[in-house]
């Protein structure tokens, strides 16, 4: 049974990519920081409908906390498919912007994507086979007002995905990113109205976090063994 690690997996649409992934055969960790509860809620869950999976917790921006959570589970098997959706939003304007704001969207998207991704590398590459699979955002692509931070952050997520996917190639490892635009979440609920996303969206409405998790179900699959380098938006059309 291959690995899988979710990181940000007790969230909306990190819960909803945990339970493709355990649907699809795989053992999933999922990755909480403050939301561990969740987590384990989320792990008892599959397990009673028939899959595997495991709550882990660490802090994805201190990379010493997350190597000591990490290479006990790849002693005897490597994590093959690594899901990089943790992230943070604290939106501001750039003139009201404080250095905090700015430093720790940057933090947890971008070097918290280093720091899980790095030391699995190469267990990964000497099994000749895996997906990495980062989430972005369609503010990453066409900048958001508000977001200069985060647009920063998941921009930058892209390109790093570009050049990560030509050095592991060879080693039948695929990168890519997905890039959603407005999805039903929580924090999307009160951000915006119902209206506000019907002029928005050409499909008038959000798109659901199954509907995230099942692109990154076929991401992780066999049958994408030839889809790497690629930022794959789902936005309903926005873009």
């Amino acid at each position: 049974m291959k690995k899988a690690l979710v990181t940000g997996g007790s969230g909306g649409i990190g819960a909803a990519i945990c339970r493709r992934l355990a649907a699809d055969g795989y053992h999933v960790f999922i990755h909480a920081n403050h939301g561990l509860q969740t987590a384990q809620q989320l792990s008892e869950e599959i397990s009673q409908q028939g899959g595997s999976a495991q709550a882990l917790s660490f802090d994805v921006t201190d990379s010493a906390a997350v190597i000591k959570a990490l290479l006990p589970l790849i002693e005897d098997q490597p994590i093959q498919i690594l899901v990089n959706n943790a992230g943070i939003h604290d939106d501001a304007v750039m003139p009201g912007m404080r250095p905090d704001q700015w430093h720790r969207v940057i933090d947890v998207s971008l070097n918290g994507f280093f720091n899980v991704t790095q030391p699995l590398l190469m267990p990964m590459i000497h099994s000749r086979w895996g997906r990495i699979i980062n989430v972005s955002s369609i503010s990453g692509i066409t900048g958001n007002r508000g977001q200069v931070n985060y647009s920063a952050a998941k921009g930058a997520l892209n390109a790093a995905t570009k050049s990560l996917s030509q050095e592991v190639a060879s080693r039948g490892i695929t990168v890519n990113a997905v890039a959603p635009g407005i999805i039903e979440t929580a924090m999307s609920k009160e951000t915006f109205p119902a209206e506000q996303i019907a002029r928005m969206v050409p499909m008038k409405r959000a798109g659901t976090p199954q509907e995230v998790a099942d692109l990154i179900g076929f991401l992780a699959s066999e049958q994408a063994a030839y889809i790497s380098g690629q930022i794959i938006s789902i936005n309903g059309g926005m873009i």
